[in-house]
């Protein structure tokens, strides 16, 4: 099921989010992931990397096809030759070909080359078949990195969307408690000074509400550190979001629901598989060099020159500086064979890089026995985490509640002069806290399924609540 939602990243969704002031737009949690899975970097790159290595597929599986290679080449220049050896030592030498005379002279003509080639390395003892493999490996490993980076990235910016939501509650929370302090300030600073209660009441509510402000500006700043850090996850400018509400004082249906997705098929453990499997591919790759290659080659050549057939000592000027009859054909030559190239020594290195490649893979392989260790331990916490946030759940209103009672008491006492401004801010001060406390524990509810689904791999667990 994650990896169905997973792959409707490949459908452009062209959903940037615009916030106006004058007509907020809800952002839903499913806008925010698919805004997101559409826009940031990373997963951008890592699709271009998928695509990259498929191309890489279709250059490995056209490599077996056989070379053909033709060339022509006009020239004009001399044939002096004199005996004696000589090496084309980087490519330089001239391949001039005439009869040795006992001068040097500048006749010159016109000469051309023409030529056709076909080479082909018809069997290598499975090297090419090896080839594709690692190409098709490298190209399931891309994929498999794409498809755990939206996974991840997924989970990111949907804990991301909550933390936010949890902030502005918060806000609210604070704006609330400054409200209520605000409003006993105004009680208490009336009863000060018609002398019903002593003047350090005042200066106790003051304290309160500078206290409630500190609070409200530090809930402000936290909760802009949020939206902030949607915004990057979402690739877009920061602004003030505007959230669903409404599914947070609820419980997810599917609170104690059993993941769907096998360990094995998490999006995390198939990429690491799939890094254990190129690796071993490459190995096998790396083993056909031990053995030689049979190739099958044909040429078809022709030459044209102005120098004549008894062009040298004896017939000095039997030679036209004619361009069509120097580049014309002349003397042709053809050539098939079948030949077999194997280097002895290289079994020495192979054994080693293949060893190599063996310790690479057992490297892997540990790495997915570690992460598929920590994804056991997180799914075992996910069903504690689960436990503790739905009992905080239940549990938060009670306390809210009765904090609630608790102020309106103390107040209504203070007004009539039963209770004193200590009593008051004491009761202020754990109505906040309860209700702080509330705003966490829904958000805690949904943040614990969030990490169930996060160490399942089965994203679909929770996106299907929204």
């Amino acid at each position: 099921m994650a990896r169905n939602y997973l792959f409707h990243g490949f459908i452009v969704l062209f959903l940037t989010v615009k916030v106006h002031p004058a007509h907020a737009q809800v952002l839903t949690l499913k806008d925010a992931v698919q805004t997101a899975l559409s826009n940031y970097g990373t997963i951008r790159a890592k699709a271009n990397y998928a695509k990259a290595s498929g191309a890489d597929v279709k250059e490995a599986q056209r490599e077996y096809l056989p070379n053909f290679i033709l060339s022509a080449q006009q020239d004009y220049g001399t044939i002096n030759q004199q005996n004696g050896p000589s090496y084309g030592l980087g490519g330089y030498g001239v391949a001039s070909s005439g009869p040795v005379v006992a001068t040097q002279n500048w006749n010159a003509a016109f000469g051309a080359f023409y030529l056709a080639n076909v080479n082909w390395d018809f069997f290598s003892f499975g090297k090419a078949k090896e080839r594709v493999k690692v190409a098709g490996s490298v190209h399931s490993r891309d994929e498999s990195d794409l498809l755990q980076e939206r996974f991840q990235h997924g989970i990111r910016v949907s804990a991301a969307y909550l933390n936010l939501l949890a902030a502005q509650r918060l806000n609210q929370s604070q704006q609330n408690n400054l409200d209520r302090a605000s409003a006993l300030r105004v009680v208490v600073v009336a009863r000060a000074k018609s002398g019903l209660n002593p003047g350090v009441d005042s200066s106790l509510a003051n304290a309160e509400v500078s206290n409630a402000k500190i609070a409200l500006t530090n809930a402000r700043e936290y909760q802009q550190e949020q939206a902030n850090q949607l915004a990057i996850f979402m690739g877009v400018d920061p602004v003030d979001f505007q959230l669903d509400t409404v599914f947070i004082s609820k419980v997810p249906s599917a609170i104690n629901t059993a993941s769907a997705v096998p360990l094995p098929s998490h999006p995390l453990l198939k990429y690491y598989q799939d890094r254990i499997n190129l690796s071993n591919e490459e190995a096998k790759y790396l083993k056909t060099f031990n053995y030689p290659t049979f190739s099958l080659f044909g040429v078809m050549q022709d030459r044209g020159t102005g120098f004549d057939y008894n062009y040298g000592a004896l017939n000095p000027d039997g030679y036209t500086q004619n361009y069509l009859k120097g580049v014309s054909f002349g003397r042709g030559n053809y050539l098939l064979g079948i030949g077999m190239t194997w280097n002895l020594t290289s079994p020495l290195r192979v054994h080693e890089q293949v060893a190599s490649q063996k310790w690479t893979s057992m490297g892997l392989q540990d790495e997915y026995g570690l992460v598929d260790q920590q994804l056991k331990a997180q799914i075992g916490l996910s069903e504690t985490k689960i436990k503790n946030a739905m009992d905080n759940y239940f549990e938060a209103p009670i306390q809210v509640q009765a904090a609630s009672d608790a102020y309106l008491q103390k107040s209504v006492l203070y007004k009539n002069g039963l209770s004193t401004i200590v009593d008051v801010t004491t009761a202020l001060y754990t109505l906040n806290r309860a209700e702080t406390d509330r705003d966490i524990a829904y958000t805690n509810v949904w943040q614990a399924l969030l990490y169930k689904s996060a160490a399942s791999g089965d994203f679909e667990l929770f996106f299907n609540e929204f």
